[in-house]
């Protein structure tokens, strides 16, 4: 097969994670597991000039128009999410969002295949856009290679002074927007009284629309942790720093209301890292019986679970051992493998 796969975001701002954390990592495997094809990467800026049997689309934005108008070859296209859409009051989108995203529906519908990261976002995408079953499949993540757990050394201490930390910390890695749910979890943290580490680049943004409703948690953010020691935002971390955290956090928490798949939980779990999430959305299919699951609209709860993992070394033995085992089911040669699948399952039919 000769599959042209669109590669514009690693040119772009989605390079660093994210999109481009996918994209790479796919590309790299395909490249290592499937040699046997053949693969022309192109830019949309750039005119694909030479037959190919398909055109991969590796990424979509509801509201920003990344998908061609007119369809010249039989295609896939990755979408990984529609929680804006999902969570509709809280991403208000105005009349350009609703244009562009009807044009991206529209195109969307036109693919001969859409690949998802979960069944949960699999419900949406047939719900929300309106395609049949059969025409969704779906592709699990995986954490990258590098994050592992590292040997004992004196990487842990050069850490937590790079940073400033404490010994025993609550760790947090992602975005911050309403489907994060990062209000509730700042007041569940005051509530226990201990240390909350966040990373992530929103995080330490200083120039921002405070006027744009999406950026509501994130102001509601800055509020709540104005002043307060307890809350350590580090904004964007290297990733070999990233894993080190993983490595020395007391537990990690995803406290979202919802996620697509909800990568930094196979982060920790590879490198160790006792994992508490919530069952929204996919994470739960993620997760496992390898987290301990507590209710995002409930602070009390949030507060009462991170009590539990925290003042109690023999359930964050017990979590990062099931953690260590469930990271394992996860690959990105079964990622590249469903990949492929999808592709030869569209040509069988042409």
């Amino acid at each position: 097969m000769k599959i042209a796969i669109d590669i514009s975001p690693l040119q772009s701002g989605h390079k660093v994670r994210g999109v481009g954390f996918y994209l790479g990592h796919l590309k790299k495997s395909l490249l290592e597991y499937y040699p046997e094809n053949e693969y022309v990467f192109f830019n949309q800026k750039e005119k694909l000039d030479q037959k190919v049997d398909l055109v991969h689309y590796p990424y979509f934005d509801p509201f920003f128009l990344t998908l061609p108008l007119r369809k010249k070859y039989p295609t896939v296209v990755t979408v990984h999410d529609l929680t804006p859409l999902v969570f509709s009051k809280q991403f208000p989108i105005g009349i350009k969002g609703t244009i562009k995203w009807q044009l991206q529906k529209h195109n969307l519908r036109q693919a001969d295949a859409i690949i998802t990261d979960s069944y949960a976002s699999k419900e949406d995408i047939l719900q929300i856009v309106g395609v049949l079953d059969k025409k969704v499949d779906v592709a699990y993540l995986a954490a990258g290679e590098e994050f592992k757990k590292l040997e004992i050394g004196n990487w842990k201490l050069e850490i937590l002074r790079k940073y400033n930390l404490p010994e025993r910390f609550v760790l947090y890695v992602g975005d911050v927007t309403p489907n994060k749910n990062l209000p509730n979890l700042l007041r569940a943290i005051k509530e226990i009284n201990v240390t909350l580490v966040m990373v992530g680049k929103a995080l330490d943004q200083k120039h921002f629309d405070k006027d744009n409703p999406w950026n509501k948690d994130l102001l509601e953010v800055n509020k709540l942790a104005n002043n307060d020691k307890r809350i350590i935002r580090l904004g964007f971390v290297p990733t070999e720093d990233l894993v080190a955290l993983y490595n020395i956090a007391t537990v990690f928490i995803m406290p979202s209301v919802y996620e697509g798949f909800g990568l930094p939980i196979l982060e920790a779990m590879k490198s160790g890292c006792p994992v508490i999430t919530t069952t929204g959305g996919s994470l739960q299919e993620v997760a496992g019986d390898a987290a301990y699951y507590v209710n995002p609209e409930d602070i009390y709860n949030i507060a009462n679970g991170i009590g539990e993992v925290f003042f109690h070394p023999s359930l964050q033995k017990e979590l990062s051992r099931k953690g260590l085992s469930r990271a394992k089911e996860f690959s990105w040669k079964k990622t590249a493998e469903e990949t492929v699948r999808v592709y030869k399952n569209i040509l069988s039919t042409k």
